[in-house]
């Protein structure tokens, strides 16, 4: 797993460094309601402000200044030391607090127990072997009552061919896979070249959350899709095979998954 986690840190703190897809910081016009940008589909009701909130995976100036913005306790994790310098010279050039932790998201051990109130999640699942153990960390430190907001890569996405044949996208990779996906050659919207990703089929996705004490509350599927785009882009693609599935989950339930830790949360 170390080994992994190198390999996607060193890819991720490259992407930043040459300002890549999925890389880029908060802009001014989303500044003027923080709120508003980081809640497209209206899951969060309410105000945030004073909630904690753990951005995780989640570096890169983007999320985590905005829900600080909002007025939340915001701690933000993710492996990528570049995306996380983001995020606190974000914070610093806007004069807000977060707390920017250098961590993977399936070990969670330098936060306590039932720490936040709402756990967010952009796409970054497909990044480690075993999503359980991602969910485990998460159904520990968010307290009962609490939202996991996510968006995960479909299987399908993954399984499928970057380039149309001439009768379509056809599935190349295995469902039951379980080691990563092989390199592709060229660059591709719905791949991270590079990145080492792993297909997590449904029953892991949504069923291993309802496992570990959550309600799934709402799913979405965003569509990215356009019919006439030219054959072979992330638009084309995105209107046979869905890119990507959001979760909205609540924590219902008390859980015996890591409720052994007695870690604190790090200083920044």
């Amino acid at each position: 797993m170390e080994i992994v986690q190198d390999h996607n840190r060193h890819v991720w703190d490259e992407r930043v460094r040459k300002g890549l897809l999925h890389t880029r910081t908060a802009r001014d016009d989303e500044f003027k309601n923080p709120l508003k940008a980081i809640n497209g589909r209206g899951w969060i009701t309410g105000s945030i402000k004073g909630k904690h909130v753990l951005c995780l995976a989640g570096g890169g100036g983007l999320q985590a200044p905005l829900y600080a913005a909002a007025g939340a306790h915001v701690t933000v994790v993710d492996i990528s030391q570049e995306m996380i310098d983001q995020d606190k010279r974000i914070a610093q050039e806007r004069g807000l607090e977060l707390n920017a932790l250098v961590g993977s998201m399936d070990d969670l051990s330098i936060i306590e127990n039932a720490s936040f109130d709402l756990v967010t999640q952009p796409v970054s699942t497909c990044y480690v072997p075993n999503i359980l153990k991602v969910y485990d960390e998460i159904s520990r430190v968010l307290r009962v009552g609490g939202h996991y907001l996510s968006q995960h890569k479909q299987p399908i996405n993954l399984q499928s061919a970057p380039t149309p044949y001439p009768n379509g996208y056809a599935v190349t990779q295995s469902y039951y896979d379980k080691g990563p996906l092989p390199p592709l050659s060229g660059d591709f919207e719905h791949r991270e070249k590079g990145a080492l990703e792993f297909i997590h089929r449904l029953e892991d996705l949504i069923g291993g959350l309802c496992r570990v004490g959550f309600v799934i509350e709402d799913l979405a599927e965003p569509n990215h899709g356009d019919q006439g785009a030219e054959p072979g882009t992330f638009r084309h693609r995105s209107h046979y095979i869905p890119p990507y599935v959001a979760i909205k989950a609540l924590r219902v339930e008390n859980s015996s998954i890591g409720q052994t830790s007695s870690s604190k949360i790090l200083k920044p």
